[in-house]
């Protein structure tokens, strides 16, 4: 079998796959200056986010060059969701071990062509190198825009806030077990999956979905918000130490998919991935208590929310029974630099 066919030239590459992404926006000059061009709109800021994806910790080297692409951006776009911002528009930097293939290329520019239509964002610009020896990494600038001074910041928690998370917990993570084979996923629990059921849980790992549609609720009725990327209780203690408060969480109230809920029920002991697995780009949201009501009604009308605790004076965050005893949870969440 012939070896595929590897892109000889940065320039060509570029012209040929990534041009074309940047096509409708003005201030990217078809890829062909150093520098992209933007200004806001009168009344509105720039709300700007980068991060990245790299083999072996985001994503595993057997993904489909699609499913990578789309994650790049879309990690990024879920940041933006929980400002309250519209994305605009992004950079993207590339680092490969070696030139890719023209059918890698070609697949990870649509699936970039798909995030970006979806979310309703251009490339603007950025970069393409090699790095020998180096895993596969592609890192995202997103640019999004808010209405001057309303973006929502994950620092102004208050104390009798009410806290509510968007979709359901420990989907991805459990997709992730089910693909990576570090992780041994119990027999017992993918009996009770069906071949549908598997690639959904799947798919909630390789491709999340930003819940962008929230901007209006949380614009109008969010006291603090951030996505949820290492965990819901590592998150939620972000905010909190930023909002110097605390926060309690009733574990009964977390909300679970149907195939989720069926492993939980079959393996018990993957239970607190609900709280502790990454991945989720879910939205954690502190809602006033006043305004609580008419959040939930605005955010149901486009996305599942579901109320789960409230923040409190103090510092910490615990985890509660249904008869209000504290639940330990061993671990809270992905660290990058833990040992």
């Amino acid at each position: 079998m012939a070896e595929p066919e590897r892109i000889a030239g940065e320039d060509g590459l570029i012209e040929r796959y990534l041009a074309p992404l940047a096509a409708r926006f003005p201030g990217a000059f078809g890829l062909k200056d150093d520098c992209a061009s933007l200004t806001p709109e009168p009344g509105y800021d720039f709300v700007l986010k980068t991060d990245a994806v790299a083999e072996g910790v985001h994503f595993l080297a057997r993904d489909s060059a699609a499913d990578i692409a789309w994650k790049a951006l879309a990690v990024n776009v879920s940041d933006l969701a929980a400002k309250g911002a519209c994305p605009l528009a992004y950079l993207m930097s590339i680092a490969f071990p070696e030139a890719p293939t023209h059918s890698w290329m070609k697949e990870f520019a649509a699936g970039l062509r798909a995030a970006q239509d979806h979310f309703g964002m251009d490339l603007a610009g950025g970069d393409t190198d090699r790095r020998k020896g180096v895993p596969l990494s592609v890192t995202i600038m997103a640019i999004g825009s808010v209405p001057s001074g309303r973006m929502v910041r994950r620092g102004t928690a208050q104390p009798g806030d009410v806290l509510f998370v968007t979709g359901t917990l420990g989907d991805a993570a459990l997709g992730l077990r089910l693909r990576h084979d570090a992780f041994a996923f119990p027999s017992e629990a993918a009996k009770v999956l069906d071949a549908g059921e598997r690639d959904w849980l799947e798919q909630r790992y390789l491709r999340p979905e930003p819940r962008t549609v929230l901007h209006d609720a949380l614009l109008a009725h969010a006291g603090a918000a951030m996505d949820i990327s290492d965990g819901l209780l590592k998150d939620l203690d972000r905010l909190c130490r930023a909002s110097g408060v605390s926060a309690e969480v009733r574990a009964g109230d977390l909300p679970v998919s149907g195939p989720g809920a069926k492993v939980f029920a079959a393996a018990p002991d993957l239970w607190a991935l609900a709280m502790t697995g990454g991945d989720d780009y879910e939205l954690l949201v502190s809602v006033p208590e006043d305004r609580a009501a008419a959040f939930q009604a605005t955010a149901a009308a486009v996305c599942q929310v579901t109320a789960v605790g409230r923040i409190d004076k103090g510092s910490g965050v615990r985890v509660r029974d249904a008869t209000g005893a504290e639940l330990k949870i061993s671990g809270t969440g992905y660290d990058h630099f833990s040992p």
